[in-house]
């Protein structure tokens, strides 16, 4: 009952309908409590539905009640994604419940093919950050175990690694990668040398993600997929959201976490290009187009979901003013659909791929842009899409997609990043400063957050 009364003052303390350009007004702090207390019930909510019909697996299926794994044995993507989560929001039972069940189950000598870039951001980053912020030496154990077992995906010609390794033979699958399954390697694995002493993590990480940037174009943009035996690229089509976000985006981050001058140089590079050849100004605000990488050639005007991380990621970086147009065009993909789609055309205005997934991206732009600007518009548009989430997304049970956000239909599926980004970064936006400070934590791109300055190491 007091989740059902919060959600209903949120959704009328200022009326339910809010419009498209975001209210500038203060946000009282009577709402931000509001807000504060919402969330935590949102994934107390969502942790109850897993806990009730998928305990022990990796996902809920919020529709059939049922649970799913990734592949033949569970790997507890929900319990290890959510820890830092349920840690930081001070939900202690919650917290020792995902505990229990990573101390007395999780084990990677299992029968798995995993893809890399997947199980890093996800598995290694939630432990590395578990053991960050609890101690227990078992998170780091598990941690390394699983670094061991991923690194002979970097036995490449070129070092960049395979997508696919399997946990216990070792073997390899699939050559043809792209930037972020390659790149958004850099800060678990950095961070993994870090605390065992052993150097192999922080080179293969950082040997694969130069290797990319060694093969940017003339005019300093790289491609969607790259062979990593031949070092050619197969598609030579540049942009901002899947296949290469995480790479722009561990650059940044790898330079502020391991002071390492080569992945600041790489980011500004990168940086200027984007900028000239990417961003295209509108009256809706500052969007991102495809364009070809050795040209500059305009391509598909194409923006969605996972696009929105950029205006936080400019934010974070220092530049401002293109975040906040950003932000503006995020904004608009929101209110103009109601919820943001995973695709449209922003020249057209006809949408290419109509699901929304509980992805975090937009709000995590507005987290990063409330921090580093301090603008109260940022916090409302930030209650606006959580509100759209808690009236469109909740279930009975939990948390559910959207199939289509045109008709707002719901789809089978609760991710853990739901609980590990979206919910994370929802309630950091509307908490103290003193929680998730910039300049005392990185979060990885999968909200793991990692101190800046380690207090202790192994």
């Amino acid at each position: 009952m007091l989740f059902a009364r919060i959600s209903f003052f949120i959704l009328v303390a200022l009326g339910s309908s809010v419009p498209a350009i975001a209210q500038t007004t203060a946000f009282p702090d009577s709402l931000r409590t509001t807000m504060k207390q919402a969330v935590s019930a949102a994934a107390r909510h969502a942790w109850n539905g897993y806990m009730q019909y998928a305990r022990g697996m990796d996902d809920l299926q919020p529709l059939t009640k049922t649970g799913k794994n990734w592949y033949r044995h569970s790997l507890l993507m929900t319990p290890v994604d959510s820890y830092d989560t349920f840690h930081m929001l001070g939900m202690k039972k919650e917290a020792d419940e995902a505990k229990q069940l990573i101390i007395s189950q999780l084990d990677f000598d299992v029968d798995n093919e995993v893809q890399v870039f997947e199980i890093t951001i996800r598995l290694l980053g939630g432990l590395i950050s578990a053991y960050e912020m609890d101690g227990t030496p078992r998170f780091l154990q598990l941690a390394e175990d699983l670094g061991n077992r991923l690194l002979p995906a970097f036995q490449s010609a070129t070092g960049m690694p395979y997508r696919y390794v399997h946990l216990q033979s070792g073997r390899r699958r699939d050559s043809l990668n792209n930037p972020a399954e390659i790149g958004t390697l850099m800060l678990e694995f950095g961070r993994l040398s870090q605390h065992t002493g052993d150097k192999r993590f922080f080179k293969a990480a950082k040997k694969a993600m130069m290797q990319v940037y060694a093969r940017r174009s003339r005019i300093g943009l790289v491609g969607m997929q790259i062979n990593v035996e031949t070092g050619e690229w197969t598609n030579r089509t540049s942009q901002i959201g899947a296949y290469i976000d995480s790479y722009y985006e561990y650059l940044f981050k790898a330079w502020k976490m391991f002071g390492d001058r080569d992945f600041l140089k790489a980011w500004k590079v990168h940086q200027r290009a984007i900028s000239r050849y990417l961003i295209e100004k509108t009256a809706n605000g500052w969007f991102l187009k495809q364009a070809d990488m050795h040209s500059g050639a305009r391509g598909k005007t194409v923006y969605g979901a996972l696009d929105a991380f950029y205006a936080g990621l400019c934010a974070y970086a220092g530049d401002r003013s293109s975040a906040k147009s950003i932000q503006r065009a995020n904004y608009y993909m929101w209110t103009h659909f109601g919820m943001e789609p995973e695709a449209f055309d922003f020249t057209s205005g006809q949408v290419l791929s109509a699901y929304y997934i509980l992805r975090p991206e937009n709000i995590e732009s507005c987290f990063y842009l409330y921090r580093t600007t301090g603008d109260h518009q940022y916090l409302w548009m930030g209650k606006r899409m959580f509100d759209d989430i808690l009236k469109y997304c909740r279930t009975p049970e939990a948390f559910a997609s959207i199939k289509d956000v045109r008709t707002m239909e719901k789809a089978n599926s609760m991710q853990s990043f739901f609980i590990a980004e979206t919910l994370k970064y929802a309630w950091l936006l509307f908490a103290p400063q003193t929680e998730g400070e910039l300049s005392q934590v990185v979060f990885n791109t999968e909200a793991h957050p990692f101190l800046l300055r380690l207090k202790n190491k192994k």
